[in-house]
Protein backbone atom coordinates (compact mmCIF):
# COMPACT_ATOMS: atom_id res chain seq x y z
CA UNK A 1 0.00 0.00 0.00
CA UNK A 2 2.78 2.10 0.85
CA UNK A 3 4.44 1.55 -2.69
CA UNK A 4 1.22 2.95 -4.39
CA UNK A 5 0.84 5.85 -2.40
CA UNK A 6 4.19 6.46 -3.64
CA UNK A 7 4.03 6.43 -7.01
CA UNK A 8 3.97 10.21 -8.90
CA UNK A 9 0.24 8.59 -9.93
CA UNK A 10 -2.81 8.61 -8.07
CA UNK A 11 -4.26 5.49 -7.06
CA UNK A 12 -7.50 5.92 -9.25
CA UNK A 13 -5.38 6.37 -12.66
CA UNK A 14 -3.77 3.13 -11.32
CA UNK A 15 -6.71 1.32 -11.12
CA UNK A 16 -7.76 2.72 -15.03
CA UNK A 17 -5.02 1.22 -15.97
CA UNK A 18 -5.49 -2.12 -14.88
CA UNK A 19 -8.63 -2.26 -16.49
CA UNK A 20 -7.12 -1.36 -20.06
CA UNK A 21 -4.61 -4.09 -19.37
CA UNK A 22 -7.33 -6.37 -18.67
CA UNK A 23 -9.31 -5.35 -22.04
CA UNK A 24 -6.10 -5.95 -23.84
CA UNK A 25 -5.39 -9.65 -22.92
CA UNK A 26 -9.12 -10.16 -23.20
CA UNK A 27 -8.69 -8.83 -27.03
CA UNK A 28 -5.59 -10.85 -27.20
CA UNK A 29 -7.26 -14.14 -26.25
CA UNK A 30 -10.29 -13.65 -28.73
CA UNK A 31 -8.12 -12.69 -31.38
CA UNK A 32 -5.52 -15.67 -30.71
CA UNK A 33 -8.49 -18.31 -30.62
CA UNK A 34 -9.66 -15.92 -34.18
CA UNK A 35 -6.70 -17.63 -35.57
CA UNK A 36 -6.68 -20.91 -34.34
CA UNK A 37 -6.27 -23.60 -37.13
CA UNK A 38 -6.46 -21.38 -39.25
CA UNK A 39 -4.28 -19.79 -41.83
CA UNK A 40 -0.96 -17.67 -40.90
CA UNK A 41 -2.78 -14.93 -43.02
CA UNK A 42 -5.88 -14.99 -41.58
CA UNK A 43 -6.33 -12.15 -39.12
CA UNK A 44 -2.65 -11.78 -39.69
CA UNK A 45 -3.55 -7.74 -39.67
CA UNK A 46 -5.62 -7.45 -36.56
CA UNK A 47 -3.53 -9.80 -34.64
CA UNK A 48 -0.20 -7.24 -35.77
CA UNK A 49 -2.97 -4.40 -34.62
CA UNK A 50 -3.14 -6.27 -31.19
CA UNK A 51 0.67 -6.84 -30.51
CA UNK A 52 1.72 -3.43 -31.22
CA UNK A 53 -1.22 -2.20 -28.55
CA UNK A 54 0.71 -4.31 -26.18
CA UNK A 55 3.72 -2.47 -26.76
CA UNK A 56 2.44 0.96 -27.23
CA UNK A 57 0.31 1.11 -24.04
CA UNK A 58 2.84 -0.69 -21.92
CA UNK A 59 5.51 2.17 -23.05
CA UNK A 60 3.45 4.86 -22.29
CA UNK A 61 1.87 3.53 -19.33
CA UNK A 62 5.61 3.00 -18.52
CA UNK A 63 6.57 7.05 -18.98
CA UNK A 64 3.61 8.55 -17.00
CA UNK A 65 3.66 6.09 -13.75
CA UNK A 66 7.77 6.46 -13.37
CA UNK A 67 8.29 10.19 -13.60
CA UNK A 68 6.36 13.03 -14.69
CA UNK A 69 9.82 14.07 -16.11
CA UNK A 70 10.15 10.82 -17.62
CA UNK A 71 6.55 11.90 -19.56
CA UNK A 72 7.31 15.00 -21.09
CA UNK A 73 10.72 13.79 -22.42
CA UNK A 74 8.69 10.86 -23.74
CA UNK A 75 6.01 13.14 -25.07
CA UNK A 76 9.40 15.33 -26.19
CA UNK A 77 10.25 12.60 -28.41
CA UNK A 78 7.01 11.38 -30.02
CA UNK A 79 6.66 15.11 -31.45
CA UNK A 80 10.29 14.95 -32.48
CA UNK A 81 9.43 11.34 -34.70
CA UNK A 82 6.03 12.92 -35.97
CA UNK A 83 7.99 15.89 -37.47
CA UNK A 84 10.85 13.64 -38.78
CA UNK A 85 7.69 11.08 -40.03
CA UNK A 86 6.15 14.72 -41.59
CA UNK A 87 9.32 16.14 -43.23
CA UNK A 88 10.31 12.58 -44.87
CA UNK A 89 6.98 12.88 -46.73
CA UNK A 90 6.55 16.41 -47.44
CA UNK A 91 9.30 17.37 -50.46
CA UNK A 92 11.77 20.30 -49.15
CA UNK A 93 14.00 22.37 -51.08
CA UNK A 94 17.64 21.50 -50.89
CA UNK A 95 18.31 25.29 -49.83
CA UNK A 96 15.93 24.50 -46.68
CA UNK A 97 17.95 22.04 -44.74
CA UNK A 98 19.75 24.15 -42.61
CA UNK A 99 16.23 25.74 -41.56
CA UNK A 100 14.65 22.30 -40.83
CA UNK A 101 17.52 22.12 -37.82
CA UNK A 102 15.67 25.55 -36.33
CA UNK A 103 12.56 23.96 -36.59
CA UNK A 104 14.15 20.61 -34.83
CA UNK A 105 15.48 22.66 -32.13
CA UNK A 106 11.91 24.24 -31.41
CA UNK A 107 11.15 20.70 -30.10
CA UNK A 108 13.13 21.33 -26.96
CA UNK A 109 12.57 24.48 -26.27
CA UNK A 110 8.73 24.27 -26.67
CA UNK A 111 8.95 20.67 -24.36
CA UNK A 112 11.05 23.17 -21.95
CA UNK A 113 8.11 25.41 -21.24
CA UNK A 114 5.95 22.58 -20.44
CA UNK A 115 8.23 21.01 -17.75
CA UNK A 116 8.69 24.96 -16.64
CA UNK A 117 5.00 25.02 -16.23
CA UNK A 118 5.06 28.75 -17.84
CA UNK A 119 1.67 28.64 -20.02
CA UNK A 120 2.49 32.51 -21.35
CA UNK A 121 5.45 31.13 -23.24
CA UNK A 122 3.93 27.99 -24.08
CA UNK A 123 1.15 29.24 -25.66
CA UNK A 124 3.49 31.73 -27.75
CA UNK A 125 6.77 30.26 -28.43
CA UNK A 126 5.39 28.76 -31.84
CA UNK A 127 2.78 30.26 -33.44
CA UNK A 128 4.25 33.88 -32.60
CA UNK A 129 8.79 33.26 -31.69
CA UNK A 130 8.85 30.42 -34.18
CA UNK A 131 7.13 31.30 -37.16
CA UNK A 132 7.90 34.50 -37.82
CA UNK A 133 11.58 33.67 -37.46
CA UNK A 134 11.65 30.10 -40.09
CA UNK A 135 10.52 32.66 -42.78
CA UNK A 136 13.16 35.29 -42.16
CA UNK A 137 15.79 32.32 -42.08
CA UNK A 138 14.58 31.29 -45.51
CA UNK A 139 15.08 34.43 -46.63
CA UNK A 140 18.64 35.06 -45.92
CA UNK A 141 19.15 31.43 -48.06
CA UNK A 142 18.23 33.86 -50.98
CA UNK A 143 15.90 31.32 -52.43
CA UNK A 144 12.37 32.42 -53.18
CA UNK A 145 11.09 29.76 -55.92
CA UNK A 146 8.75 27.73 -54.22
CA UNK A 147 9.03 30.01 -51.04
CA UNK A 148 5.52 30.36 -50.29
CA UNK A 149 5.02 26.45 -50.05
CA UNK A 150 8.03 26.04 -48.06
CA UNK A 151 7.55 27.78 -45.33
CA UNK A 152 3.58 26.90 -45.28
CA UNK A 153 4.21 23.00 -44.99
CA UNK A 154 6.55 23.34 -42.41
CA UNK A 155 5.03 25.12 -40.58
CA UNK A 156 1.96 23.53 -40.33
CA UNK A 157 4.22 20.71 -39.81
CA UNK A 158 5.37 22.30 -36.49
CA UNK A 159 1.94 23.28 -35.53
CA UNK A 160 0.72 20.09 -35.59
CA UNK A 161 3.54 17.56 -34.37
CA UNK A 162 4.87 19.81 -32.00
CA UNK A 163 2.45 22.92 -30.61
CA UNK A 164 -0.79 20.78 -30.87
CA UNK A 165 0.89 17.57 -28.99
CA UNK A 166 2.85 19.13 -26.33
CA UNK A 167 -0.72 20.43 -25.12
CA UNK A 168 -0.89 16.67 -24.13
CA UNK A 169 2.48 17.19 -22.07
CA UNK A 170 1.14 20.67 -20.64
CA UNK A 171 -1.70 18.70 -19.11
CA UNK A 172 0.71 16.84 -16.81
CA UNK A 173 1.70 20.05 -15.08
CA UNK A 174 -1.62 21.95 -15.41
CA UNK A 175 -2.95 21.05 -12.33
CA UNK A 176 0.02 23.12 -10.47
CA UNK A 177 -0.91 26.00 -12.80
CA UNK A 178 -3.93 26.33 -11.13
CA UNK A 179 -4.82 29.80 -10.17
CA UNK A 180 -8.30 29.23 -9.26
CA UNK A 181 -9.25 27.30 -5.87
CA UNK A 182 -13.12 27.08 -6.87
CA UNK A 183 -12.68 23.57 -8.11
CA UNK A 184 -11.14 20.57 -6.82
CA UNK A 185 -7.22 20.05 -7.42
CA UNK A 186 -6.39 16.44 -7.43
CA UNK A 187 -2.93 15.70 -5.95
CA UNK A 188 -0.85 14.51 -8.88
CA UNK A 189 -3.88 14.18 -11.49
CA UNK A 190 -1.80 15.70 -14.11
CA UNK A 191 -1.11 11.91 -15.35
CA UNK A 192 -4.78 11.28 -14.98
CA UNK A 193 -5.59 13.85 -17.08
CA UNK A 194 -3.26 12.73 -19.88
CA UNK A 195 -4.00 9.38 -19.31
CA UNK A 196 -7.61 10.23 -20.00
CA UNK A 197 -7.04 12.46 -23.16
CA UNK A 198 -5.17 9.29 -25.01
CA UNK A 199 -7.53 7.12 -24.14
CA UNK A 200 -10.37 8.83 -24.85
CA UNK A 201 -8.50 9.54 -28.27
CA UNK A 202 -8.13 6.17 -28.81
CA UNK A 203 -10.95 4.57 -28.22
CA UNK A 204 -12.84 6.93 -30.22
CA UNK A 205 -10.97 5.76 -32.90
CA UNK A 206 -11.53 2.05 -32.63
CA UNK A 207 -14.98 3.06 -31.84
CA UNK A 208 -15.55 4.77 -35.11
CA UNK A 209 -13.67 2.07 -36.90
CA UNK A 210 -16.41 -0.71 -35.14
CA UNK A 211 -19.45 1.16 -35.75
CA UNK A 212 -18.91 2.14 -39.06
CA UNK A 213 -17.91 -1.47 -40.11
CA UNK A 214 -21.02 -2.92 -38.41
CA UNK A 215 -23.70 -0.37 -39.49
CA UNK A 216 -22.41 1.09 -43.05
CA UNK A 217 -24.39 3.47 -44.57
CA UNK A 218 -23.89 7.10 -46.24
CA UNK A 219 -20.07 8.23 -46.12
CA UNK A 220 -19.22 11.78 -45.06
CA UNK A 221 -15.90 12.63 -46.70
CA UNK A 222 -15.73 10.33 -49.46
CA UNK A 223 -13.05 11.60 -51.34
CA UNK A 224 -10.39 12.11 -48.40
CA UNK A 225 -11.57 8.97 -46.01
CA UNK A 226 -13.93 6.83 -47.83
CA UNK A 227 -14.35 4.36 -44.60
CA UNK A 228 -15.73 7.36 -42.19
CA UNK A 229 -19.53 6.86 -42.21
CA UNK A 230 -22.48 8.83 -40.65
CA UNK A 231 -23.15 5.43 -38.37
CA UNK A 232 -19.35 5.15 -37.17
CA UNK A 233 -18.87 8.78 -36.32
CA UNK A 234 -22.37 8.78 -34.61
CA UNK A 235 -21.61 5.86 -32.71
CA UNK A 236 -18.05 6.63 -32.02
CA UNK A 237 -19.47 9.83 -30.25
CA UNK A 238 -22.00 8.28 -28.30
CA UNK A 239 -19.51 5.54 -26.79
CA UNK A 240 -16.46 7.91 -26.24
CA UNK A 241 -18.75 10.09 -24.15
CA UNK A 242 -20.17 7.02 -22.50
CA UNK A 243 -16.38 6.27 -21.58
CA UNK A 244 -16.10 9.61 -20.64
CA UNK A 245 -19.28 9.69 -18.48
CA UNK A 246 -17.41 6.47 -16.56
CA UNK A 247 -14.42 7.75 -16.44
CA UNK A 248 -13.96 11.04 -16.25
CA UNK A 249 -15.28 12.19 -12.71
CA UNK A 250 -12.75 9.36 -11.39
CA UNK A 251 -9.80 11.14 -13.49
CA UNK A 252 -10.60 14.80 -13.37
CA UNK A 253 -12.40 17.64 -11.57
CA UNK A 254 -15.32 16.80 -14.26
CA UNK A 255 -18.80 16.55 -13.18
CA UNK A 256 -20.90 14.18 -15.35
CA UNK A 257 -22.72 16.38 -17.41
CA UNK A 258 -19.22 18.09 -18.11
CA UNK A 259 -17.51 14.54 -18.81
CA UNK A 260 -19.81 13.86 -21.11
CA UNK A 261 -19.70 16.97 -22.85
CA UNK A 262 -15.74 16.57 -23.14
CA UNK A 263 -16.08 12.88 -24.55
CA UNK A 264 -18.27 14.03 -27.53
CA UNK A 265 -15.99 17.49 -28.25
CA UNK A 266 -12.70 14.78 -28.11
CA UNK A 267 -14.91 12.29 -30.62
CA UNK A 268 -15.43 15.32 -33.03
CA UNK A 269 -11.80 16.75 -32.71
CA UNK A 270 -10.38 13.36 -33.32
CA UNK A 271 -12.32 13.34 -35.96
CA UNK A 272 -10.86 16.49 -37.75
CA UNK A 273 -7.50 15.51 -36.95
CA UNK A 274 -8.29 12.00 -38.88
CA UNK A 275 -9.49 13.21 -41.70
CA UNK A 276 -6.92 16.26 -42.21
CA UNK A 277 -4.09 13.45 -42.19
CA UNK A 278 -6.16 11.84 -44.24
CA UNK A 279 -6.62 14.70 -46.80
CA UNK A 280 -2.50 15.36 -46.27
CA UNK A 281 -1.84 11.95 -46.83
CA UNK A 282 -4.00 11.93 -50.22
CA UNK A 283 -2.36 14.72 -51.43
CA UNK A 284 1.13 13.79 -51.16
CA UNK A 285 -0.08 9.85 -52.34
CA UNK A 286 0.73 7.59 -49.53
CA UNK A 287 -1.39 5.39 -47.95
CA UNK A 288 0.91 5.31 -44.77
CA UNK A 289 3.03 8.24 -43.03
CA UNK A 290 5.09 5.33 -42.11
CA UNK A 291 6.01 1.51 -41.21
CA UNK A 292 6.98 2.27 -37.69
CA UNK A 293 4.47 0.30 -35.85
CA UNK A 294 3.25 -3.16 -37.19
CA UNK A 295 -0.47 -3.12 -38.49
CA UNK A 296 -0.75 0.63 -38.01
CA UNK A 297 1.60 2.39 -40.54
CA UNK A 298 3.22 5.10 -39.47
CA UNK A 299 3.30 7.31 -36.01
CA UNK A 300 1.36 9.53 -37.34
CA UNK A 301 -1.17 7.79 -38.59
CA UNK A 302 -1.69 6.78 -34.75
CA UNK A 303 -1.58 10.13 -33.45
CA UNK A 304 -3.59 12.27 -36.30
CA UNK A 305 -6.78 12.12 -33.87
CA UNK A 306 -4.87 13.51 -31.24
CA UNK A 307 -3.16 16.95 -32.85
CA UNK A 308 -6.75 18.27 -32.82
CA UNK A 309 -7.89 16.79 -29.59
CA UNK A 310 -5.05 17.94 -27.76
CA UNK A 311 -5.18 21.26 -27.50
CA UNK A 312 -9.04 21.21 -27.78
CA UNK A 313 -9.23 19.23 -24.64
CA UNK A 314 -6.69 20.81 -22.48
CA UNK A 315 -8.41 24.61 -23.55
CA UNK A 316 -11.41 22.83 -22.29
CA UNK A 317 -10.20 21.94 -18.59
CA UNK A 318 -8.46 25.33 -18.26
CA UNK A 319 -11.02 27.79 -19.31
CA UNK A 320 -13.64 25.76 -17.06
CA UNK A 321 -11.48 24.19 -14.20
CA UNK A 322 -7.84 25.53 -14.30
Amino acid sequence: MNFIQNLPVPENLLYAIAGVFALLTVATVIVAIMRRGKEPEDHLELWLRVKSWWYMISIFTFAIVINRTLSIVFLGLISFLALKEYLSMIPTRRADRRVLFWAYIAIPIQYYWVYAGWYGMFIIFIPIWVFLFLPFRMVLQGETQGFLRAIGTLNWGLMMTVFSLSHAAFLLVLPETALSTDYPVFDKSGAALLFLLVLLTQFNDVAQYVWGRLIGGPKIIPKVSPGKTWAGFLGGMFSTALLSLALAPYLSPMSLLMAGLAGAIISFSGFIGDVTISAVKRDLRVKDTGNTIPGHGGLLDRIDSLTYTAPIFFHFLRYFYY
